[in-house]
């Protein structure tokens, strides 16, 4: 991907963010979908029982921040 790419990929992020007129999103949006259309994901019945176990974990407050997560792989990183 050429830098003018990226760059105009950047761009775009930020016009779209910055637009309120939902009748032009709307338009931006078909024009896109003509173009990309997102792979669907299907889980396994395993990958989706992981998904609520760990729904269950943050809820009861057994997470890690964002600081203590980066430590632990880096930590396997270097074993």
């Amino acid at each position: 991907m050429s830098t003018n790419t990226k760059e105009l990929k950047k761009l775009l992020h930020e016009s779209i963010e910055n637009i309120d007129d939902e009748a032009f999103l709307q338009t931006v949006k078909e024009i896109l979908d003509r173009k990309y259309q997102p792979e669907e994901v299907t889980l396994t019945p395993y990958q989706e029982k992981r998904i609520e176990e760990a729904k269950k974990s943050i809820e009861q407050g057994d997470a890690l921040t964002n600081e203590q997560a980066d430590q632990l792989v880096a930590k396997w990183l270097n074993e």
